[in-house]
C-alpha cells in the first residue's frame, strides 16, 4: 500500500488526533531548506531565543540542530504532523475576569478523571506521544517497517514549519500555526520517517490569510511581536516559564495577571473567534474542508479551578501543594520558585491591597528573587488605587 495523505489522516483520527498530514523534508541544497536555515540562524544570532539554550545546540559540523531536520537525522525523508485541538468554550484571558484572578495559559489547564472521580493533571506531551506511537504502529502494519522517531515539542525541528508544509495551515503574524477552520489552539506532534513521499501526494500550501490584520501585534503588552517574528526575551510565555531569576523590571507591568504562559496574541486573533470549540468544526482535508462535530477530548479537558484562578488561592500553595496540583502538568516547568515570583508580579499589577500581607511575607524570603519581586509588587500597591475601586488589568 502506498503512503497517501488520506491514509495518514484516517489513521491519525483513529489514534485520537483532530487532523494530520505528511510533508516531504526539503533537500539540503534546496532553496526552501536554505531559507529555513537562514531564518533560524538569524533568529538565534539576534539573541531572541534568550536563555533557551536547547534551541542553540549545534552538531559536529557546527549546524544548528533545529535549523534542519537532516542536520540531526540524515535518513529522514518525510514528517508526519498530527494536530490535537485543545480549544474549549471557556473565557479568554482578555475577557472580564473576577477581581484578583490570575491567568494560566489554556494549554496547561488539561486534566483527566482519576479513579476517585476527581481530575488529575494531564501533560499533553505524554498524551500526544502515546497517540503518535499508536499511529506509528498502525502505519508500519499498513506500509511495512521504516525508520522513525516520534516527538512532541522535544524533537530537533520546528513543528509549525512542517505543519505548514503538510498543508495544515499557515504561520500567522504571531508565529503560531493558523488553520482556517480550527484557529490556532492546536497541539502538534510529529513522526520523522524514512518514507519517501510521492510527488503526487505533496499537499498544496495553505494561503496566508492574516492579510492586513495586526491585532496580535497591537495587543502584545510587552511588544514581543513584529510581523511573523517573535522576540522570546520579551514574550510573557518565555518570561513566566523559561526565564530564571529576576524578570526585567521594564517588562513586569506588561505581564499583567499572567502567572504561567500567555494567550493574548491568540485570544485576539479573528481566526480563533471564528473557530469552533469542543462541539464545533473538525477539519477534513479530504472532504472539501466540510464541518463536522467533534467531541471534547477526554484526556485534554480543562480543570475548572485553573480557569481564572484566584491569586490568593495559588499563593496559599506550599511546595507540596504545588506538586499535588501540577506534577504531571506543563505548569511544573516553571518550578515552585518561579511560580511564586510570577504570582508576586501579578499581585503587584492587580493593585489590590488585600495582597499586602502575602507580599510583605515574601519580601522577607530567603529566596532573593522572590524577595525582590515582592518588594517591587509592594511598591505597586503603594501607588495603587483603593481596593474597592481598583480594576483588574488583563
Amino acid at each position: 500500500m502506498p503512503i497517501t495523505q488520506s491514509l495518514i489522516d484516517t489513521l491519525a483520527r483513529e489514534a485520537g488526533f483532530t487532523a494530520a498530514g505528511i510533508a516531504a523534508i526539503p533537500a539540503p541544497d534546496g532553496a526552501e531548506s536554505r531559507e529555513e536555515r537562514r531564518r533560524f540562524e538569524d533568529w538565534i544570532a539576534s539573541g531572541a531565543a534568550g536563555e533557551m539554550d536547547y534551541l542553540k545546540r549545534r552538531n559536529e559540523s557546527g549546524e544548528l540542530i533545529r535549523s534542519s531536520v537532516r542536520a540531526a537525522f540524515p535518513w529522514a525523508r518525510s514528517v508526519i504532523v498530527c494536530v490535537a485541538n485543545y480549544n474549549v468554550d471557556e473565557p479568554r484571558s482578555v475577557d472580564p475576569a473576577p477581581e484578583g484572578a490570575g491567568w494560566i495559559a489554556r494549554y496547561a489547564w488539561s486534566g483527566v478523571q482519576s479513579e476517585a472521580g476527581s481530575m488529575r493533571p494531564a501533560d499533553y506531551h505524554k498524551v500526544l506521544l502515546k497517540r503518535l506511537d499508536v499511529l506509528n504502529a498502525s502505519l508500519q502494519e499498513a506500509l511495512g517497517l521504516y525508520e522513525s522517531r516520534c516527538y512532541v515539542d522535544t524533537g530537533p525541528l520546528v513543528e509549525r514549519v512542517y505543519a505548514r508544509y503538510a498543508g495544515l495551515g499557515w504561520t500567522g503574524k504571531n508565529t503560531c500555526l493558523l488553520n482556517q477552520q480550527l484557529g490556532s489552539w492546536l497541539f502538534l506532534g510529529v513522526i520523522l520517517t524514512s518514507l519517501e513521499l510521492p510527488a503526487a501526494e505533496l499537499p498544496p500550501l495553505a494561503a496566508d490569510r492574516c492579510g492586513s490584520c495586526t491585532r496580535c501585534i497591537d495587543a502584545c503588552p510587552t511588544q514581543a511581536l513584529t510581523p511573523y517574528q517573535m522576540d522570546a526575551t520579551r514574550c510573557i510565555s518565555y518570561l513566566t516559564i523559561e526565564k530564571r531569576g529576576e524578570i526585567p523590571s521594564d517588562l513586569r507591568e506588561g505581564i499583567g495577571r499572567q502567572v504561567f504562559g500567555c494567550d493574548i496574541c491568540q485570544d485576539v486573533c479573528p481566526w480563533n473567534s471564528g473557530a469552533s470549540w469542543n462541539t464545533g468544526a473538525s477539519w477534513n482535508k479530504g472532504a472539501g474542508n466540510r464541518r463536522a462535530p467533534i467531541a471534547a477530548d477526554p484526556e485534554l479537558a480543562p480543570r475548572p479551578q485553573l480557569v481564572n484562578p484566584a491569586l490568593d488561592w495559588l499563593a496559599s500553595f506550599d511546595e507540596q501543594a504545588f506538586g499535588t496540583w501540577f506534577f504531571g502538568s506543563p505548569v511544573k516547568r516553571t518550578r515552585f520558585a518561579g511560580f511564586r515570583r510570577n504570582l508576586a508580579i501579578a499581585m503587584g499589577n492587580s493593585r489590590l491591597a488585600r495582597f499586602r500581607p502575602t507580599l510583605e511575607s515574601w519580601s522577607r524570603s530567603a529566596d532573593p528573587v522572590l524577595a525582590e519581586s515582592a518588594a517591587w509588587a509592594l511598591e505597586r500597591l503603594e501607588g495603587g488605587v483603593p481596593e474597592a475601586t481598583s480594576s483588574n488589568p488583563p
